[in-house]
């Protein structure tokens, strides 16, 4: 008699399985869940890291939310810059994947789309500020050899917001489009050929067969990129530093700025609690409409 392999059980296991498990565990106490229990400590205080905690209750959260226009301000930045991010940046990253699919050597032209995620980030923003300097910027260099005026594009508010946007579109491209290339290859030939056989065309499979087949990937890749659009701010810092006139200053930057340069640790986890959040709300509404859809 053919016996049955034992299901994974850690409460019934005794301490082996606990003890592998350990690592993580302890791992996900100290650099997660202590952090966050603190911090949600936190926002219900006013502190200066050089006294101690005065409890306040939801004070913080008043002032944010009725007095403080600059926060809301961030608030609308930060969705200019997260909306922007994955209106721009997920049809690029699966028109990517699409094209290198099909291309000799995809795998040497997906390694070189993914160089910047392993590059430093205040490198990459050093960079684009180079690139793109009003005067001296390569872009408006070469703009100007074409008789063209380049904009100011890290000095006029609208400007500097697509300007960040850009640079984060290029960089976060290469990881989306892994993603989608993934999903592409997993979508199983018949089934195109199947398509063939019916009559349909190109454009036809495209919409079709190809993207009903790869909706978990948008799905997956549309949340994750929103999610850090809202709480991406070391960029912005390093490139624009939050202007000009604040037109780049988003949440997580200002409440950075609370945190470590007025040392208002209590409002700035306030700050970082209430965009918590938001982008737990928004993800979650993401998530249930485009889960919709695919129904």
């Amino acid at each position: 008699m053919e016996r049955r392999p034992k299901e994974f059980d850690p409460a019934g296991g005794g301490w082996a399985p606990w003890l592998f498990l350990s690592p993580l565990l302890v791992f996900a106490a100290l650099f997660f869940v202590l952090p966050l229990g603190f911090s949600v400590y936190l926002s219900f205080t006013r502190w200066n890291p050089l006294g101690t905690p005065d409890w306040v209750g939801l004070r913080q959260f008043e002032y944010l939310l009725t007095r403080d226009t600059t926060f809301w301000a961030t608030i609308l930045n930060t969705f200019v810059f997260a909306f922007g991010f994955v209106v721009a940046g997920v049809p690029l990253a699966l028109g990517l994947a699409f094209v290198f699919s099909r291309a000799r050597g995809k795998a040497v032209w997906r390694s070189v789309y993914y160089l910047p995620q392993l590059t430093n980030i205040v490198a990459i923003a050093y960079l684009w500020q180079f690139v793109l300097d009003d005067r001296y910027g390569l872009v408006n260099r070469l703009l100007g050899m074409a008789g063209l005026r380049g904009p100011d594009w890290l000095t006029d508010p609208v400007m500097a917001m697509i300007s960040v946007v850009m640079v984060m579109v290029w960089y976060d491209a290469g990881k989306n489009m892994l993603v989608f290339s993934a999903a592409l290859e997993a979508v199983d030939q018949e089934i195109y050929d199947a398509a063939t056989l019916d009559g349909a065309g190109a454009t036809r499979t495209l919409w079709s067969v190809t993207l009903p087949m790869i909706r978990p990937a948008f799905i997956f890749v549309t949340i994750t990129s929103f999610i850090t659009g809202m709480g991406f701010f070391a960029l912005i810092l390093a490139m624009t530093g939050g202007g000009p006139r604040g037109a780049t200053e988003v949440t997580a930057l200002y409440t950075y700025r609370m945190a470590f340069e007025d040392l208002r640790m209590g409002r700035a986890s306030a700050g970082a609690l209430i965009l918590f959040v938001i982008i737990g709300v928004i993800s979650l509404l993401q998530f249930r409409a485009l889960k919709e859809r695919a129904t």
